[in-house]
């Protein structure tokens, strides 16, 4: 192989190719919301006790968004059906991996929630002169 074809190779993608690198971005993307929500749901539940279970749940949600649009657009600019090497059935498989990533970082923010707002009405009815009727 001659060092043109080498370059001209790299440049279209390289061995995998533009087809297959959108997907597996969309693929990679809708996973790491997943992870990220998982984590969260973990901080919410008291597994894990670093960082904020808020902060991972938006990422979750965002990340799961990014994956279902780059998804999104590859299906609309890719040319062929499936089984063609473009990366149809990986963008088709990153739609539900980035409706999940969402649906578990939903999940984690409403836990985050209902738990620092559940904390504070118990104060307010257990804090003597907090103004509440008991």
């Amino acid at each position: 192989m001659r060092a043109t074809d080498v370059l001209t190779v790299a440049a279209e993608g390289g061995v995998i190719g533009d087809g297959r690198t959108g997907a597996n971005l969309a693929l990679g993307v809708g996973l790491l919301g997943v992870v990220i929500g998982r984590l969260a749901l973990a901080r919410v539940v008291g597994r894990i006790s670093t960082g904020s279970a808020r902060i991972g749940a938006m990422s979750a949600v965002a990340a799961g968004l990014v994956g279902i649009a780059l998804a999104a657009l590859h299906l609309a600019t890719s040319s062929g059906g499936p089984g063609t090497g473009n990366g149809m059935v990986g963008a088709v498989a990153a739609l539900p991996l980035g409706l999940t990533a969402m649906a578990i970082g939903r999940r984690a923010l409403t836990r985050s929630r209902s738990r620092s707002t559940g904390l504070s009405a118990e104060r307010a009815v257990h804090e003597p002169g907090s103004g509440s009727v008991s």
